[in-house]
């Protein structure tokens, strides 16, 4: 099995231990005022004519690139799961709890069980061995395709946000504290997907 990529060395040293199923695991929305968090735990396959070249960090793609490669990523993979878990669970257990615990989730709830999760700079207890890799989402291509699945997911419900809720900009901002966005908090309040906890100084 040739795989010439960049972003494809920790996935060729487990395939080389014997490995089989390696799950890439990314989380978006860790910073936001507003929305969930959301992750996604794929596994993809990963002979060389299944890799999607031009997958990286889904902060270094354009929008369009994004939607265009989740789409590629869902059909192509052996199995995908999303979870999110809304703002009122943040505020109860922090959003580093919240963060592991989705992840945990999805890593669980993949219909293909893994041999190994590759997970973005976060480290957890799971149904499978875990290495946690700093800039995972640059360096490792499961995590990558996983950070575009998550992306793409959270700004289609922040979307969606936006036509309840349009005078917050949810449509432009994902929730993230713009200046618009906490002048929008200062005028109009708060609503039911803000987390409390983090916009407690602005209210």
């Amino acid at each position: 099995m040739k795989l010439t990529f960049d972003n494809l060395e920790y996935e060729k040293k487990y395939l080389l231990q014997g490995k089989r199923y390696i799950a890439g695991v990314d989380e978006v929305g860790r910073g936001p005022l507003a929305g969930p968090v959301t992750v996604c735990a794929v596994v993809m396959p990963l002979d060389g004519q299944s890799i999607i070249s031009g997958v990286t960090d889904s902060k270094k793609l354009s929008a369009k690139k994004r939607e265009f490669f989740c789409e590629m990523i869902k059909e192509r993979a052996l199995a995908y799961k999303v979870v999110s878990l809304p703002p009122e669970y943040i505020d109860e257990v922090n959003i580093l709890n919240a963060t592991k615990e989705a992840m945990k989730m999805a890593i669980a709830e993949l219909t293909v069980v893994p041999d190994i999760a590759l997970i973005d700079a976060v480290n957890i207890p799971a149904v499978c061995q875990v290495e946690s890799i700093i800039k995972g989402d640059l360096l490792s291509y499961s995590i990558s395709c996983a950070s575009v699945v998550a992306k793409v997911t959270r700004d289609k419900i922040m979307d969606d946000y936006a036509l309840l809720y349009p005078q917050y900009a949810f449509e432009k901002n994902k929730g993230y504290g713009t200046a618009a966005h906490i002048a929008a908090i200062k005028e109009y309040g708060i609503t039911p997907i803000h987390r409390r906890t983090f916009v407690k100084n602005f209210i």
